[in-house]
C-alpha cells in the first residue's frame, strides 16, 4: 500500500464533499473512506489482473452476487480497520456511523447470491486466479416493506448516491446483439480483497446502455415516448433482478437477461485470450474454466459455440470439444420439476442463430443417444430441446464435464433422481461439493467479540485464513470460557434489541431465547411450521398460565417472490400472529414475535451472532445445502432441523448431542406418502386444529384475501400434481413442538448450552468457503494459488 491511508481519506472526503473534511456529513465521509480504500490496493488490484490474465483463469458465472456492505469487509482484510476507526474520529465522527450509511449493493436475492460472495473472497483469500462475471442492477431484487402485515415492494436505489467500490470501464465495452436490439454492455469492476494477501480480485458486472441515447428527431417532433423507446427497452435489461416471469413478456426480459451477461462476459474472455495466446483456440480450456452458477448463465454454452464458429471460422467438432472441456455446472435443487425451460418460441424471437446452435446440440445428442440403444421415451425426456420448451438443466449437464450438488445429501438425490438419467450415462461427470460460507464476514467481521475470544484462545487470528485449526481447540472448553461465550451472546443480543428498537421501534428482551429463522420464503422452507409453533405455545400459554415457559423471541426475516401468493400469504400470517402475541399482556412477556423487514445481508450481521436457536426446518429432501444454518453453527447457535441439506453433515460433525434433529427422513417419506392424511394429523394431534382453524374463525385477519383461506386448501386438498400439504407441515408438526419444546428446557442449564456452543464453533471449519473452494480448485477448475 502505497499512501497513507489517512491522509488518502481526507483528500478524498475534501474531493466528494467540496468542503473540509470536518465539515462533510457521514455519508460524505463514507463515500471518501471507500475511495480512499480503492486508492490504496489500486496497483495490488491492476497487478493482480495483468498476472492472471496471462494464466489460467477460471470464471464464475452468476445471475446474483449477495455481496453484503463493502466498506467494513475491506478494512478488516486490509488490517485498516483501526486507522480508519483514528480516522473517522479526525472527521469528527465515530466509523461506527459512518459504515451505516452504506447501502446493501442489491446484487443478489437469497443463498445462491450469498453464496457466489462468499466464494470469492475465499478465492481472492486463497490467491486463486478466479473473475466473477454477473450484473450491475440498477435496483437489484426490491425493497421490502409491510402495509397492514402485507409485503409490498418498492425500488431499491442502491446506486443512487454513487457507489466507489465499483469501477466504470467504458474502455471494456462489448456489443451484444438480439434480433431485435443492439446493447452496449458496460463493464462495471468490484475489487474482492483477501485476508492479509496483496491479491485483489475481481466481480465484472455488465450494465445495459443503449447504442443511442434517444432519438433525437422523434424528440423534436414532440414524439417524446417514442423518443426514448429503445432506452428504456435496454436499460429494463439490468434494472431488476429477477423480472416478474409469470408473463410472456417477463419470460422474455428473463432471458434476455441472462444472455447479455453471457455474451459480454465470453466476449471478454475470447479477446483475453487471442491476446495472450493468439487465434489457435485449441488450447482455449487449458487457459480457461467456466463455472455455471445454477442452470440462469446456460445460454453460455450455445454462445461460446456461436463466437467460436461465426466470429472465429472453427468447425462444430472442434469448437464442440472446446466447449466440453470448459464449462462446470452446479445444480442447486433437487426438484426435477424445478429445473429451468424456456419456450423456443423466446430462442426464436430474441436470438435465431442461437437458437440454430441449440437445436444442432439436440440433433447430435439425439443421435448419439440412439447409438447408445436409449429408447425413444428417455431420449425424449432428456434430449435438450422437447415438448416446444429448451432444457437449460440438460443443455448443462450434457455440454459439461463436471456437474456438482453442493451438500452429500443433495449430491446423491440429483445422481438418483432429478438428474438420474445423466448419472447413468456418465457418473464420471458427478461430484459433491458441499458449500461453505466465508468465516471473514460470518464471524471474524459480524461478531468481535467471538472472534476475539477466538484469536486469545487460539494465540493468533490464523484461524480467520483456516477455521480447521478451531478443531484442535475443543478441550479448552471449561467453565470460565463457557461463562465468557454467554456473556458474549448477551451483549450481542443486546446490541441486536437495540439495533431493532431505532430500526423498526420494536422492543426485545435479550434475556429471552432468540430463535431464529431467516432465509428465502417458500412453502418447502416450512416458515408456515414455524408460525403455527408459535400460535400453539401461546393457545398452551392462553389455556394454562401457571405453564412454566422461558421467555422467547421469535425472529423471522424473509423476502417472497413478488408473483409467489402463497409465501406471501405466509408473510401476512406471521405478521398477524405478531400483533396478536405481541399485544396480549398475558404473552407479551414470555413471547414475541418479530419480523426483521427488508432482510438482507447487513442485518444477517447482527441476528446471527446474537441467535440462540438456528432454524432449519425444510421438508427432508427438498433443500439443496442451505448456508445459513453453518453461519448460526459457526457463531454458536443450535441447530434445530430435519436432515435435510448440510443440516446432515452438521449433524455428522457434532453429533446428536450438540444438535436438536426431528421429523420424517428423506428416504422414509415415500413410503409415508402413500397413507399420510392431512386430515388425520388435524384431527389427532393435540392444539393443531385449534392453530388452523384460528386461520379463519376470525383470530386472525387477512383482511379479506383470501390468502388464508388458500393457505389451508393446500394442506387439505391437492394442488394440480402436488398432494395435499405436499410440504408435510402437519405430518412433522409433532415432532418438531416437542424437539422445540425440549430444547428451550435444555436452554436453562445455561453451562452444558454453552457447552454445546463451543463443540458447534470448533467443528465450523468444515463449512469455510475456504475449503468448498479448495476442492473445486483441486478437484474441478484444476488453478493454482497465484500470489503476486
Amino acid at each position: 500500500m502505497i499512501h497513507d491511508y489517512t491522509q488518502a481519506s481526507f483528500s478524498h472526503v475534501r474531493a466528494i464533499a467540496g468542503k473540509p473534511a470536518r465539515d462533510a456529513t457521514t455519508m460524505e465521509g463514507w463515500q471518501g473512506l471507500s475511495a480512499a480504500v480503492v486508492d490504496q490496493i489500486a496497483s495490488d488490484w491492476f497487478k493482480t489482473a495483468a498476472t492472471y490474465d496471462k494464466g489460467r483463469r477460471q470464471h464464475y458465472f452468476s445471475a446474483e452476487f449477495l455481496m453484503g456492505r463493502a466498506l467494513l469487509n475491506n478494512l478488516s482484510n486490509l488490517g485498516l480497520l483501526e486507522k480508519a476507526e483514528e480516522t473517522a474520529r479526525q472527521f469528527g465522527h465515530e466509523l461506527s456511523d459512518i459504515l451505516e450509511q452504506e447501502p446493501d449493493a442489491a446484487l443478489g436475492n437469497g443463498g445462491l447470491g450469498r453464496l457466489a460472495a462468499c466464494f470469492l473472497d475465499s478465492c481472492a483469500t486463497q490467491d486463486l486466479p478466479v473473475v466473477g462475471y454477473g450484473i450491475l442492477y440498477r435496483y437489484g431484487l426490491f425493497k421490502q416493506l409491510f402495509e397492514h402485515g402485507f409485503q409490498t415492494e418498492h425500488p431499491d436505489p442502491w446506486m443512487e448516491e454513487g457507489y466507489p467500490f465499483v469501477i466504470r470501464h467504458e474502455e471494456g465495452e462489448r456489443l451484444v446483439t438480439y434480433a431485435d436490439l443492439k446493447v452496449r454492455a458496460i463493464p462495471y469492476d468490484m475489487p474482492i480483497t483477501g485476508y492479509s494477501t496483496n491479491n485483489v480480485n475481481t466481480l465484472r458486472l455488465w450494465r445495459a446502455e443503449p447504442v443511442r441515447e434517444f432519438d433525437y428527431d422523434a424528440f423534436n417532433s414532440q414524439r417524446f415516448t417514442e423518443a426514448i423507446v429503445e432506452r428504456e427497452r435496454t436499460n429494463d435489461i439490468s434494472r431488476v433482478l429477477y423480472p416478474n416471469d409469470t408473463t410472456y413478456e417477463g419470460k422474455l426480459l428473463r432471458v434476455r437477461q441472462q444472455y447479455f451477461f453471457v455474451s459480454a462476459s465470453l466476449q471478454d474472455i475470447v479477446e483475453n485470450y487471442v491476446t495472450h495466446h493468439g487465434t489457435d483456440f485449441s488450447d482455449f480450456a487449458q487457459y480457461n474454466c467456466i463455472q455455471l452458477n445454477d442452470t440462469h448463465p446456460v445460454l453460455a454454452i450455445p454462445e461460446l459455440m456461436r463466437l467460436l464458429m461465426d466470429e472465429h471460422g472453427l468447425g462444430w467438432e472442434e469448437t464442440w470439444k472446446i466447449v466440453s472441456e470448459t464449462f462446470a455446472y452446479t445444480n442447486h435443487t433437487v426438484l426435477a420439476e424445478a429445473l429451468e425451460t424456456w419456450e423456443i418460441s423466446i430462442f426464436d424471437r430474441l436470438f435465431p442463430r442461437i437458437m440454430e446452435i441449440v437445436w444442432e446440440i439436440d440433433r447430435r445428442f439425439r443421435d448419439e443417444m440412439r447409438e447408445r440403444g436409449l429408447d425413444h421415451d428417455r431420449i425424449e425426456y432428456m434430449a435438450p430441446v422437447s415438448h416446444g420448451r429448451v432444457h437449460m438443466a440438460w443443455i448443462a449437464c450434457y455440454a459439461s464435464y463436471s456437474i456438482n450438488g453442493v451438500a452429500a445429501l443433495h449430491t446423491e438425490i440429483i445422481k438418483r433422481e432429478t438428474l438420474g438419467e445423466w448419472h447413468e450415462l456418465w457418473p464420471e461427470k458427478f461430484n459433491n461439493k458441499t458449500n461453505g460460507v466465508t468465516p471473514r464476514r460470518w464471524l471474524n467481521q459480524c461478531n468481535p467479540r467471538l472472534a476475539a475470544l477466538l484469536t486469545e484462545v487460539t494465540g493468533s487470528d490464523e484461524w480467520v485464513r483456516d477455521l480447521d485449526l478451531l478443531k484442535n481447540y475443543e478441550d479448552a472448553g471449561n467453565d470460565e470460557l463457557y461463562d465468557r461465550l454467554n456473556a458474549i451472546k448477551h451483549a450481542n443480543k443486546v446490541d441486536f434489541a437495540a439495533w431493532m428498537k431505532q430500526r423498526q421501534d420494536v422492543d426485545i428482551n435479550p434475556e429471552a431465547i432468540f430463535d431464529v429463522q431467516i432465509k428465502r420464503l417458500h412453502e418447502y422452507k416450512r416458515q408456515l411450521m414455524n408460525i403455527f409453533y408459535v400460535l400453539d405455545l401461546y393457545f398452551r400459554i392462553k389455556d394454562n398460565p401457571s405453564l412454566k415457559v422461558p421467555p422467547r423471541v421469535f425472529i423471522f426475516g424473509a423476502k417472497a417472490a413478488p408473483g409467489y401468493f402463497r409465501a406471501k400469504a405466509i408473510i401476512k400470517l406471521i405478521n398477524e400472529v405478531a400483533c396478536l402475541v405481541n399485544n396480549d399482556p398475558d404473552t407479551n412477556d414470555l413471547l414475541n414475535v418479530v419480523f426483521v423487514e427488508n432482510y438482507n445481508v447487513s442485518p444477517a450481521e447482527r441476528i446471527i451472532p446474537a441467535a440462540d436457536i438456528s432454524e432449519q426446518i425444510s421438508t427432508a429432501g427438498k433443500e439443496a445445502s442451505g448456508t445459513s444454518n453453518m453461519k448460526f453453527m459457526m457463531n454458536g447457535a443450535l441447530t434445530l432441523g430435519t436432515l435435510d441439506g448440510a443440516n446432515v453433515e452438521i449433524l455428522d460433525s457434532v453429533g446428536h448431542d450438540n444438535a436438536y434433529i426431528f421429523g420424517a427422513k428423506e428416504e422414509e417419506l415415500p413410503e409415508l406418502r402413500k397413507t399420510y392424511n392431512p386430515h388425520d394429523a388435524y384431527e389427532t394431534v393435540p392444539g393443531l386444529k385449534r392453530v388452523i382453524d384460528s386461520m379463519t374463525d376470525g383470530t386472525l385477519n387477512d383482511e379479506d384475501s383470501g390468502m388464508f383461506a388458500d393457505l389451508v386448501n393446500s394442506l387439505f386438498h391437492p394442488q394440480g400434481a402436488d398432494p395435499a400439504d405436499v410440504y408435510y407441515v402437519l405430518g412433522d408438526f409433532d415432532a418438531y413442538r416437542t424437539a422445540r419444546d425440549k430444547m428451550a428446557n435444555d436452554y436453562a442449564d445455561r453451562k452444558q448450552w454453552a457447552k454445546m456452543c463451543w463443540k458447534n464453533i470448533v467443528e465450523s471449519g468444515r463449512f469455510s468457503s475456504d475449503r468448498t473452494i479448495r476442492d473445486y480448485a483441486n478437484e474441478v477448475w484444476k488453478v493454482e494459488p497465484t500470489a503476486i
